[in-house]
């Protein structure tokens, strides 16, 4: 399979998942049906399948109108009645062309966010959508700080070549809210340098993956006494002892970074 980028409003992604013989495709978290339809069109797709990963409307609000248009399934969160045809839960399966996608459950942005990983190839893939960013996560929305730990965590051990595919282009300014709090990470300055130059050329920074998120990214790295003590002092607090509390200070740390 193909994934593509579908840029939609002003920083989101609509991931569309293509099958590499025949003209059907997926797409993942479609905010924008008119984004979504007009690729189909220009690019003679059928669309045969969507996924989301939460409610909110950036990543839905295309979803009744696709659905209506392709007659086709759509799988994500229990209660969004009106839109899902198949709803998951945690482990449950789904099957996309040649591959099986897991559902992980990740309470935390949302208390029905979900992702979808699959490690049926060689090449393993996971759609995170507003949970696990390029260098960030999610705000905390509806969640707690120990939620959107344990779902770090739960990231965490996937596998470090895994393909991360978020749903937002916000990896310059988590990049330099991490280099605030670990100024001399090498690959975390290589990997903004990089970045900086994608996006002079207006390519999207992503996919990411794993490996580069827990060398880079903050929100899996509270393990990590000097970067828990600089975002403690941007906030004026003491460091906590408790390793949600810790996590929760490196979130409004962030909250709080201009």
């Amino acid at each position: 399979m193909t994934i593509l980028p579908l840029p939609a409003f002003n920083d989101n992604y609509i991931w569309a998942i293509l099958h590499k013989s025949n003209n059907e495709m997926w797409v993942v978290d479609p905010g924008d049906a008119k984004v979504v339809m007009d690729f189909l069109q220009q690019n003679n797709k059928k669309l045969i399948g969507i996924l989301i990963t939460h409610h909110h409307f950036d990543h839905t609000g295309g979803v009744k109108e696709l659905k209506e248009y392709a007659k086709c399934p759509v799988y994500g969160p229990h209660h969004l009645t009106e839109l899902v045809t198949h709803p998951v839960s945690n482990t449950d399966p789904i099957s996309i062309f040649d591959r099986s996608f897991e559902t992980i459950e990740t309470p935390a942005h949302t208390l029905d966010h979900l992702c979808y990983f699959s490690n049926t190839h060689s090449d393993p893939m996971l759609f995170s959508g507003d949970t696990l960013f390029r260098g960030g996560c999610g705000r905390l929305m509806e969640g707690s700080a120990a939620q959107m730990l344990t779902a770090m965590n739960r990231l965490k051990a996937l596998p470090d070549d895994t393909k991360v595919y978020c749903t937002h282009e916000y990896t310059l300014s988590n990049y330099r809210f991490a280099l605030s709090l670990e100024p001399d990470n090498q690959v975390l300055i290589e990997a903004d340098t990089h970045c900086q130059n994608l996006r002079k050329q207006n390519t999207p920074t992503l996919p990411s993956t794993l490996r580069l998120e827990k060398a880079c990214n903050p929100f899996m790295r509270t393990d990590n006494r000097s970067l828990l003590a600089r975002a403690a002092q941007q906030i004026n607090e003491p460091i906590s002892t408790d390793n949600s509390q810790q996590f929760a200070q490196v979130r409004r740390a962030k909250d709080a970074f201009s």
